[in-house]
């Protein structure tokens, strides 16, 4: 390789490593992005938000001039969605319920 090329390598992982940085590679074919939420709160107004632009848009769904992508919104709402802290609810919920069953 010549010294310029080698050179131009050099500035373009400088650059991508500086700037391409949202995208992680999850070792399948894809890639995750980490997205920042202050608590479950802000996390579950985001998902209603995202519900609520769905059925705004599917409401539009007259005009054929609609340019949102309701299918890769409800995807993502369904990603962001706490299937596990859910979970997670329930055991807690059905621990109460038998400590308060064995209290009465």
């Amino acid at each position: 390789m010549k010294m310029v090329e080698i050179e131009k390598l050099k500035n373009l992982k400088k650059l991508s490593a500086q700037y391409l940085n949202i995208l992680k590679p999850n070792g399948k074919k894809g890639y995750n992005a980490e997205i920042k939420m202050l608590n479950y709160s802000e996390l579950g107004c985001v998902i209603i938000s995202m519900l609520k632009l769905c059925i705004l848009a599917l409401e539009q769904s007259n005009n054929k001039n609609s340019s949102i992508d309701v299918g890769l919104i409800l995807e993502q709402a369904l990603h962001l969605f706490p299937t596990d802290e859910m979970e997670l609810l329930d055991l807690i919920n059905e621990m109460l319920l038998l400590e308060s069953n064995k209290i009465e």
